[in-house]
């Protein structure tokens, strides 16, 4: 079983959930690259779709599934 933990302070902070007893032997080793952000993940994406309807939110279920607008 692998887990992530974050130091703080100098001091590793495990998640409450994790089920080890004290005094398990563990081996610690810093993740070279941090898990990206949704913010980063999707920031290529942003401004793409500058020539959606004004209306998109109001009437996205006409526009994804043909139903009538309100």
């Amino acid at each position: 079983m692998s887990i992530t933990a974050v130091i703080e302070k100098g001091m590793i902070k495990i998640p409450s959930n994790v089920p080890w007893a004290s005094g398990t032997v563990v081996r610690i080793e810093p993740v070279d690259e941090q898990t990206p952000t949704l913010f980063e993940t999707l920031k290529d994406f942003d401004g793409m779709a500058n020539d959606l309807p004004a209306d998109l939110a109001t009437n996205l279920d006409h526009y994804v599934h043909g139903h009538s607008r309100p």
